[in-house]
């Protein structure tokens, strides 16, 4: 069975890394230096699982008051296609919601632009490069 949740143990911090680790430094070869940052220690994490295995993270930062920035949103690939970013978006946007925060903020993979405006996300930026990556700023209000 798949779940979402916001991260409270250790052992589920552990998991949101391991997902992570996987798609970003092993797949997209982004330095490790640059996936795991400064803002891991304040940012409030989400990870999902498939019973017990980890396939799935996320987490937001408010980086200025009422705002939600939502980073690092990623899916095992053997589970992609599943709509499973929808569900970790659902979450995450829950969460912000329950914490009164108003804008939803991120910087989409270019490829992913689709996938975030069907969640009604709208982009704010010219394409720029991020760890090598073509992004898209967008926001969304809640």
């Amino acid at each position: 069975m798949i779940t979402t949740k916001r991260v409270v143990t250790p052992k589920e911090l552990e998991d949101a890394f391991f997902v992570r680790q996987k798609v970003f430094v092993d797949e997209q070869d982004v330095p490790v230096h640059l996936e795991m940052d400064e803002h891991d220690q304040s940012a409030v994490h989400f990870v999902a699982y498939d019973d017990e295995m980890p396939i799935g993270a996320g987490r937001i930062r408010e980086p200025e008051p009422g705002v939600a920035k939502v980073e690092r949103v990623c899916i095992l690939p053997q589970y992609r296609g599943k709509h499973l970013g929808n569900l970790m978006m659902e979450t995450m946007e829950s969460y912000a919601k329950e914490a009164n925060l108003t804008t939803v903020k991120l910087n989409a993979q270019s490829y992913a632009v689709p996938f975030y405006e069907k969640l009604l996300y709208q982009i704010t930026s010219p394409e720029f490069m991020d760890a090598g990556i073509p992004h898209r700023a967008m926001q969304k209000k809640l």
